[in-house]
């Protein structure tokens, strides 16, 4: 990670820390570190401790847990805006992290230190107000997910990430592994459904790339319950 620097006022990014006093603020603008992360990075994986609170300015980071047989399971994303909700309950509880998050772009980040982020906890309560109320909202996140899993079908949730990735002229770049990982299913079953989608002539599929020929079709199913 590359050191950035400066002391760019990024708090104004983040609703709960634009409210901190003047203070407050002005240590966590002196002690926290605004880092550049290309693209694929591992940010960190099981078995390690943070070190730091990751707050993104910019780019995406996917969060995503490998289990005993190598199957990858999507568990969130984190977005320009927001913190990583498994480093907050990590640094909270003092435990490693068991899954591992991977840089999707090219990335903007704040770190800061675990030193500063235990005190700001401990004596703060604006900043002890954002931590938890980012916590809170990614935790029903979470749930969310494990309720598409469990219940949702599989058709209905591979049109909703279909829709939401698809660019203005209905084109997308995603191989199957991919989307498998996002929806927590198997490859198998999404180039399957994949495949039904281009049969109803819905899509297009090349190598790592779809193109969306009825959106109108796709959008309808996506909106089932």
């Amino acid at each position: 990670m590359d050191q950035t620097g400066g002391m760019l006022d990024w708090t104004t990014q983040f609703a709960g820390l634009s409210r901190l006093s003047p203070e407050i603020k002005a240590r966590l603008l002196t002690e926290s570190r605004v880092a550049s992360v290309p693209k694929d990075t591992v940010i960190f994986g099981p078995g390690k401790a943070p070190e730091t609170l990751l707050l993104l300015l910019d780019g995406s980071v996917r969060v995503q847990q490998t289990s005993e047989n190598g199957r990858e399971v999507f568990l969130y994303r984190v977005t320009a805006g927001q913190s990583c909700v498994l480093t907050t309950a990590c640094l909270l509880a003092y435990e490693e992290y068991s899954a591992e998050g991977i840089a999707e772009t090219d990335l903007e980040a704040v770190l800061v230190p675990r030193v500063t982020f235990d005190e700001l906890i401990a004596g703060s309560p604006e900043f002890r107000r954002f931590v938890f109320a980012a916590y809170a909202r990614r935790i029903t996140d979470l749930f969310r997910v494990i309720e598409d899993v469990a219940f949702r079908r599989v058709d209905v949730r591979l049109a909703q990430r279909l829709v939401s990735l698809a660019g203005a002229d209905g084109a997308l770049e995603a191989t199957h592994a991919a989307l498998a990982t996002e929806l927590g299913s198997v490859r198998e079953v999404i180039s399957r459904q994949l495949q039904e989608f281009q049969r109803r002539g819905w899509v297009e599929l090349g190598r790592g790339t779809i193109q969306i020929t009825a959106p109108a079709a796709l959008k309808r199913l996506a909106e089932q319950r």
